[in-house]
This record gives structure tokens, C-alpha cells and sequence, in this order.
């Protein structure tokens, strides 16, 4: 068994969030984009001689056999017939249901980092169409660069975006994603938009409406940051932020947090941590 090695599991923000159609098998079509940010679980890994996958320390709340990090070990072994087997321990920094892709990027790091312990051998693009099947955020995690995405959110184009400091402000609920998408209210036909659209400004989130609504936990930090930033959703939420003058700002705006309302600065970044790693 060799020495565990951590790897970095950022988070990442939905910049923006358009509803622009929908598929006959029920999942919508999105325009999104995507940024990571300097907030990240840590997972360490220990190979294992006898094939067994375990997941050995991780979240309390979420059975071992549920976490998405071991269900990537299991189909990254699936798909390669790899005989090697890992203990997994994941030390959870991103807050869960918050809309910040955390057990997304559990799984991708889980992907990228076996496929390199293992001596797999697959490419970037075969552990995104494995992520795939995992979840729909899985995919932007392994290609780790800021991206434009389409389709249901597997169709990239890298972009650069300002990499701010944000204040990231974490309501206390969580946001059921299923529930939000599948409200009769959800706007499903919003017009098409361009990366110049999004680059000089908009920065719509279609499903923030409904979201207000449905958690006014939510609706209520969203009016406290407001007043004082450009208040913004990640994804379904229920995580808030604002892009912020510098890092000051940000640490002012934490400051002043709400009670109740855990909050972080946190820098916008346009590479991921786990692709400097596996170059």
C-alpha cells in the first residue's frame, strides 16, 4: 500500500444560469458558465492491493456507498477493468447543497486522480463521457478551466473571465435541484445569449426566481446582499455571492454576515487546482 497523496476538490460558481429549452427525455437545455473558486474539499488516497474500494473518512451524512467519490472509483474500475482497489478519506470544506458542485468535484478528483495511481491511461475526454454518468456538473470538473457551457451543461468553450474576489454567503437550507427544475413556473424558453452577451454584463439565473419563492431563507440573504453588492446565485442555490472590489471588500462583506449565515472570501479562479496537479 503506498503513502496516501491528497488532491484538491474546488468549488466552482454558475456565473450565469439560462433555461433555454428542453429535451424529450425530460432534462433541460442550459447556457452556463462556469468558474471555480479557491474553496475546496481535500481527498487522500491509499491504494490497496486487493481491489476493495473504501471510503474510509467523509462526510457523516452521506453513506459511503452513496458518496459520489466511491461511485467514481467503482466505474472508473468498471470501465478500465483496473484490478487495484483504494482507501479514500475526504476532508469536506464546500458546504453540501449549496449549489457549489462539491460531490461533483469529489468524483472528478476521484476520476482524475485514480486514472493516475492506477496507470490507467485514459484521456481527458474518456473521464468526462465517465463523469457523465455520474452527474452533470462531473464533466466540467475534469476539463478544471473556467468554460462556457451549453447542452445540459457538458458542452464547453473556454473563456477568461475577471477572476474577482467573492463573499460567498451560505443560507442555512438546503435547495432541492430536482424540485427547482421541475416547478411549473421554471422559465424554459429564454432566448439564446452569446459569450459577448454574458462577458459585457448579463448575468441572468433563471431559476433564482423560483428559488426566492420556495426558500424565502434564501430570498432574504439574496435582499441583505443586495443592499449592499450585486447579489448573484450559483445554480439552483442556495449559495449567494457578489464579485467584489478587492479582498478587503470581500472580508468586510463576511464580516457583516448575517446570523446563521455561514460565509467565506473566496478568489475566482479560472484554472482549477486539480488541473495544475495532473499536468
Amino acid at each position: 500500500m503506498e503513502l496516501p497523496q491528497v488532491w484538491p476538490a474546488p468549488a466552482k460558481l454558475n456565473l450565469m444560469l439560462r433555461v433555454v429549452g428542453r429535451r424529450d427525455d425530460g432534462y433541460h437545455l442550459l447556457q452556463t458558465v462556469f468558474q471555480f473558486i479557491d474553496l475546496q474539499d481535500e481527498l487522500a488516497f491509499s491504494l490497496r492491493d486487493d481491489g476493495r474500494i473504501r471510503r474510509i473518512d467523509g462526510p457523516a451524512d452521506v453513506p459511503a456507498d452513496a458518496d459520489l467519490a466511491v461511485r467514481a472509483a467503482h466505474a472508473l474500475k468498471a470501465a478500465t477493468g483496473s484490478g487495484a482497489g483504494v482507501d479514500i478519506a475526504i476532508a469536506k470544506r464546500i458546504p453540501m447543497g449549496g449549489g457549489l458542485g462539491g460531490g461533483s468535484s469529489d468524483a472528478a478528483t476521484t476520476l482524475v486522480a485514480l486514472n493516475r495511481l492506477w496507470q490507467c491511461g485514459l484521456d481527458t475526454r474518456q473521464l468526462q463521457q465517465i463523469g457523465v454518468g455520474l452527474g452533470a456538473d462531473v464533466p466540467i470538473f475534469v476539463h478544471g478551466q473556467a468554460a462556457w457551457a451549453e447542452g445540459v451543461g457538458e458542452e464547453f468553450v473556454a473563456i477568461e473571465p475577471a477572476e474577482p474576489w467573492y463573499a460567498l454567503f451560505v443560507p442555512p437550507v438546503h435547495v432541492n435541484t430536482g424540485k427547482v427544475f421541475q416547478d411549473p413556473d421554471l422559465t424554459r424558453n429564454s432566448d439564446r445569449i452569446t459569450i459577448r452577451d454574458f462577458l459585457a454584463g448579463d448575468t441572468v439565473n433563471d431559476c433564482l426566481a423560483i428559488v426566492r419563492r420556495r426558500y424565502p431563507e434564501v430570498a432574504q440573504v439574496f435582499d441583505w446582499l443586495n443592499e449592499r453588492a450585486e447579489a448573484r446565485m450559483t445554480g439552483t442555490g442556495a449559495c449567494l455571492f457578489a464579485a467584489c472590489r478587492d479582498r478587503a471588500h470581500a472580508d468586510e462583506l463576511v464580516a457583516a454576515s448575517p446570523a446563521g449565515v455561514s460565509a467565506h472570501a473566496v478568489r475566482g479562479c479560472n484554472r482549477s487546482a486539480l488541473l495544475d496537479l495532473s499536468a
